[in-house]
């Protein structure tokens, strides 16, 4: 497995506009090998008998099931607006006119 450089590091720093010190350099450096020696770690693997998957814990719904209940009957609605009209809501207009 190749292993980065400083100089590599510090291109991948420049290219993303990142001022870092010399230490967060150095720092980085150690930290990006390691990772590319983890990778190589499970690239040795066997995975001919996994199934390809995007998710790697079961995911389980959160919400509750969609049911039909009955809501409030009209008249119990319209008590508790400021003014009705045959069975509407009545509201100040929004787009012009009066």
């Amino acid at each position: 497995m190749a292993i980065l450089s400083r100089s590599d590091v510090e291109h991948v720093a420049h290219l993303a506009r990142l001022g870092l010190t010399a230490a967060e350099l150095d720092r980085l450096e150690g930290q990006l090998n390691h990772i590319l020696d983890q990778y190589a770690i499970l690239a040795r693997l066997d995975t001919e008998h996994i199934p390809p998957t995007a998710q790697t814990i079961e995911l389980e719904s959160i919400l509750r099931d969609d049911v039909v209940i009955p809501s409030l009957p009209v008249e119990a609605v319209l008590l508790n607006a400021p003014a009705h009209e045959g069975g509407f809501i009545v509201v100040p207009p929004v787009l012009g006119g009066e």
